[in-house]
């Protein structure tokens, strides 16, 4: 499966990416980002934690649907899922990730 990051600028100016599956789905979205430097710096940490298991912290909505975010080693958060399905689709976008996230190319559309 091939992952991009997409890079985009909102009209008030903030820095945003996704990291989308090969169907252009998302699998995280980040915070925003008041520079493109910060913005490009998540992208790098998302490749670097994505591998890692424990950096990913499940969670449940309050109407029970599965999401999960995305931390770095610090404990800080680097991007949030969408809302799934069900627990297994959770899963199969966090395999997604672990397994193809680092060599996701970047698509900027600043």
């Amino acid at each position: 499966m091939s992952l991009k990051f997409e890079l985009t600028k909102n009209d008030k100016g903030d820095f945003f990416f996704k990291l989308l599956n090969a169907d252009g789905g998302t699998l995280i979205r980040s915070e925003a980002y008041s520079a493109k430097t910060s913005a490009t710096n998540g992208i790098e940490s998302v490749r670097k934690n994505a591998p890692e298991a424990g950096r990913y912290d499940l969670k449940d909505a309050s109407d029970g649907r599965p999401f999960f975010n995305l931390k770095a080693s610090n404990g800080q958060v680097i991007g949030t899922s969408p809302m799934f399905k069900d627990a297994t689709a959770r899963d199969a976008a966090i395999a997604a990730m672990t397994s193809g996230a680092s060599a996701a190319a970047t698509d900027d559309q600043t």
